[in-house]
Formats: C-alpha cells, sequence, structure tokens
C-alpha cells in the first residue's frame, strides 16, 4: 500500500471538486489549492479537455501582467468558475474574518486584512474555503468581524459565493438556502464525535457521510512526479516538505 500524506489526500480531495471548471484562480499563500489546481488541469488534458488555472503567487502559472487589479476584472466579468478563500475565523454561515480577533475597541491580533476576498465571494460562482485548521478557534460559531458574508439578501445581486469548506479534517458543503454547512467527508482517521467536538458552530451531517477518498496510483503518480516539481516553482518550502524536492 502507499503511503499517503494528509496534504496529498486534501490535494487530491480539493480537485475532485474543479472538474466541471474552465478557469481556476488561486491567490497566495495556498501551496495546496494551487497543487490542487495544477491537478486538475493535468487530468483535463488526458481527457482532451482545456482548464485554465491561474496562481497569482507563481510567475510561470500566472497569466495576468497587472497583478490583482487584472484577477479581479476577470471574476467580475464572469470569467472565473472558482477560487479559494481563507480566514482566520470561519463561522456556521460561511462568513469569513481576515480583519483580527476581539471587540473593534480592543483587537487582540491584527491580520493583514480583506483585500479583494469581499469582490470575488460575491462574483466568483464557486468559492472553497479552505484552513488546514480544524479547531474552535478556527471554525467559530460567529466571527469578530465579517470580511466577506457567507450570503446576502435575496434582492442583491449575488452570483457567487460559498459552495464547500475543507479543513485537514473534514469536507463540508454549504447549504445556501439553509444558510449552515452540512458534513459530507471526514479524513480516514477522524470520527463523527471528534469533528463535532473540533467545530465552533453547529452543523448538519449528511445521510450518506463517508471517508475521504484515497487517490488512484494513476493520481498518486502524477501528483508526486510532475505537480511536485511545477509547485516547487511558487512555494518551494512546501514541495520539500511534501515530496523531498
Amino acid at each position: 500500500m502507499i503511503e499517503l500524506k494528509r496534504e496529498e489526500i486534501l490535494i487530491s480531495q480539493l480537485a475532485d471538486l474543479l472538474v466541471n471548471d474552465k478557469h481556476i484562480a488561486v491567490g497566495a499563500a495556498s501551496p495546496i489549492p494551487g497543487a490542487a489546481a495544477l491537478l486538475a488541469k493535468e487530468e483535463a488534458k488526458i481527457q482532451n479537455n482545456r482548464l485554465r488555472v491561474t496562481i497569482l503567487h507563481s510567475n510561470k502559472y500566472n497569466n495576468f501582467t497587472d497583478g490583482a487589479r487584472e484577477l479581479f476584472d476577470c471574476a467580475a466579468q464572469g470569467r472565473i468558475d472558482t477560487f479559494f478563500l481563507g480566514g482566520v475565523q470561519i463561522d456556521g454561515q460561511a462568513n469569513i474574518n481576515l480583519v483580527g480577533t476581539g471587540s473593534y475597541e480592543n483587537i487582540q491580533k491584527r491580520f493583514p486584512g480583506s483585500f479583494g476576498s469581499a469582490l470575488m465571494y460575491f462574483v466568483v460562482p464557486q468559492i472553497i474555503l479552505f484552513r488546514e485548521e480544524h479547531s474552535p478557534r478556527t471554525l467559530v460559531n460567529k466571527v469578530d468581524f465579517i470580511s466577506a458574508p457567507g450570503f446576502s439578501d435575496e434582492n442583491i445581486y449575488r452570483p457567487g459565493g460559498p459552495k464547500f469548506l475543507l479543513t485537514n479534517r473534514a469536507l463540508f458543503k454549504f447549504n445556501k438556502q439553509k444558510k449552515c454547512f452540512c458534513l459530507l467527508k471526514i479524513h480516514n482517521n477522524e470520527s463523527l464525535e471528534n469533528i463535532i467536538k473540533l467545530t465552533g458552530f453547529k452543523f448538519d451531517v449528511d445521510d450518506k457521510i463517508t471517508n475521504m477518498s484515497i487517490p488512484n496510483k494513476t493520481r498518486i503518480d502524477i501528483l508526486r512526479n510532475k505537480i511536485s516539481y511545477m509547485v516547487s516553482e511558487f512555494y518551494p518550502e512546501f514541495s520539500d516538505k511534501i515530496w523531498g524536492i
């Protein structure tokens, strides 16, 4: 049996969510989403399908010449299918916090800020929330600040929004009508009881909840023999840590 690292399972799980895309964009500090997007592109190529991947942190896999401004224009025109967002905190209504923790009058810790997260959250059809740490500290009942809201009033035009939340322990799907998450899959070494304990918000559980699927040998070969070298161009430390490259 091939020994897999948790990061490889997460990359594979994300790639499964990208099979119908035409253009995937990945922001900064996102080695796992970046690897997943490139894996989806390589597999699409095998099927003679065309998939565009834009990774802002890369020189080689980024066709934009004007940085984030061009990314925002492209997204607003409806030409990006999937984008990844994270947060210092994520709550049960898919609100994300990139500002800081604590009250407005007494911020305990300040973070870089929202940048273009609110725009991307509103205009990209599939937003995948990704945060490796799965704990009550990061998955909270209510965020301290709302950098980007998980849902909007019905009279607000919003073609984009959250579809999934992936952590190092579980995969959730967001229910737009109920405004809450539903647990779909858990990591092989996890239990439902532990996920409930480590999640700061309440969530539904899918009737057909399963373990995260293990990538087959073909996918593992592509990931380790090709994607790993591609990732080393824009996240060398991650590539060295996971694959020794």
